[in-house]
């Protein structure tokens, strides 16, 4: 630890930080099979007919949240779609109303679900490119338009859900799951999730089909999954399946195969970003008659999520502000996750805050997947409190419990390291959240390309990102967190 503490900060540093790393008092450890589960509960004898939204709780038609004015829909053709202020208007079956209030404890929809189910559920079911921030709710979107055009009594795939990695591809595995508890219907992940070789895996009979494009075409190739049913495909995070240096390939050979039967089949783009230079490619993918719903892209830095810069003098103080200021004051907010530039920096902050009593896990792309898929479902699963990332994890991660995201470094082009990469800085602060939630950005800054990288980032998204006026001022983190509503 001393090697990586005097590589990053300096060896002068070194007795300085160890003086400040004191041990925070232990507490006792929260058992979570303590509380009972809502099957345990009784909820599966809840009259689904009675399970309807709290009239008195609805202070608008939509949730007062500032990015969902910005959300702009562009319809093909004549077709006209009402927006569903609450979840009975989409005609959805019981049992996924049901999920939908009991499982997820939603009570309306997001504008996003709002108006882009109703595209997704009526005829005639065409295509939809979807382009808003993280914690929207885009995930919820298609889940429930999967899971309300697959018929429960064909058992064979009828949807499949394309993802860029495999943790997102686990994680909208769980969400499904979880949506279609009271539904019958089944879901299975492409993804090799056992020591088993591809080729010996049994023929998929899951009507839900969650994977990485390789694995998903491979076994599509192999005929161990059919496709002939399918009649929704979905891509999520599209803009980095269809980037240059994506997945493309894989995807359209996919969507060919399933063409290929003949039958009509709703494609479903979903992005957190624009697309970019893989606009054209897009193209191929949805047909010509096709919908979109966009944020403008000035406007996907959300207000919503609290923003705050801290200049520290150099690295000792910056590590300072991030235990002693930030992390002591939201531990007991909920999750938190640090964002560092390199792997060295991941490793060195991890053993820090370890040694002085954090439970912290780290995950970057050096990690072997199964190592990499026990962190994140542990991490999920609420056992660790931090999370130490590269910008490995952005991309397919949204986690509503997460209340406060540390830039401890800012983002930057892995190949151009003077120039931020500002897709980047929006995964980042859109982790924390979620469009029923609130959360909180630091962002660290101790030299003078940091505060350049910050002010271009500033100026892309047309922001002013507030500053915290003293860096050893307790109470000025305090107010920040109570400004963003967590204390």
């Amino acid at each position: 630890m001393q090697k990586l503490i005097g590589a990053y900060a300096g060896e002068s540093t070194m007795s300085t930080i160890a003086s400040v790393v004191e041990a925070p008092s232990p507490e006792s450890p929260t058992d979570p099979s303590a509380s009972p589960t809502l099957k345990e509960k009784g909820v599966s004898e809840i009259d689904v007919g009675n399970l309807t939204i709290n009239e008195s709780r609805k202070t608008n038609k939509f949730l007062d949240e500032p990015e969902d004015s910005n959300i702009k829909a562009v319809t093909s053709g004549d077709t006209l779609y009402k927006s569903a202020l609450t979840f009975e208007e989409l005609n959805l079956s019981p049992e996924l109303l049901k999920a939908l209030y009991v499982e997820m404890k939603f009570e309306k929809p997001s504008k996003i679900q709002a108006i882009s189910l109703p595209m997704i559920l009526n005829p005639p079911h065409m295509d939809l490119i979807v382009q808003s921030h993280k914690g929207s709710g885009k995930t919820i979107c298609f889940v429930i338009g999967i899971l309300s055009r697959v018929d429960p009594e064909i058992k064979s795939p009828q949807a499949l859900c394309i993802c860029p990695t495999r943790e997102l591809a686990i994680q909208n595995l769980e969400v499904l799951r979880k949506m279609a508890d009271y539904t019958g219907i089944t879901s299975e992940s492409a993804i090799p999730m056992d020591s088993i070789p591809r080729y010996k895996r049994p023929p998929i009979t899951a009507q839900v089909v969650i994977g990485t494009p390789g694995n998903t075409l491979y076994l599509t190739s192999a005929k161990k999954l059919g496709v002939n049913y399918v009649k929704i495909l979905v891509f999520d995070e599209a803009d980095q399946i269809f980037a240059e240096d994506g997945f493309k390939d894989d995807s359209l050979r996919i969507k060919k195969i399933i063409e290929s039967f003949g039958s009509h089949c709703q494609v479903l783009l979903f992005s957190a970003t624009t697309f970019n230079e893989s606009e054209k490619f897009v193209s191929k993918i949805v047909k010509k008659d096709h919908n979109q719903l966009f944020v403008k892209k000035e406007e996907q830095s959300s207000d919503s999520m609290k923003q705050y810069k801290v200049k520290a003098p150099d690295e000792l103080s910056k590590f300072i502000v991030m235990k002693d200021r930030i992390l002591e004051l939201g531990e007991r907010l909920g999750q938190t996750i640090i964002f560092v530039r390199t792997r060295d920096s991941a490793t060195m902050l991890h053993d820090l805050l370890v040694d002085i009593g954090y439970n912290v896990a780290t995950i970057q792309s050096a990690l072997k997947q199964e190592h990499r898929d026990k962190i994140v479902k542990e991490f999920n699963d609420g056992l660790t409190q931090v999370l130490i990332s590269t910008d490995l994890l952005p991309r397919g991660f949204d986690r509503q419990q997460i209340n406060l995201v540390i830039n401890y470094d800012p983002p930057v082009k892995h190949d151009r390291t003077t120039q931020p990469d500002f897709e980047a800085y929006m995964h980042r602060i859109h982790i924390a959240g979620g469009f029923r939630f609130k959360g909180a950005v630091f962002n660290l800054l101790c030299s003078y390309m940091d505060e350049m990288i910050m002010s271009e980032i500033e100026n892309h998204f047309g922001i002013e990102v507030a500053e915290i006026p003293d860096w050893r001022n307790e109470e000025h983190f305090k107010a920040a967190l109570r400004s963003a509503g967590l204390l």
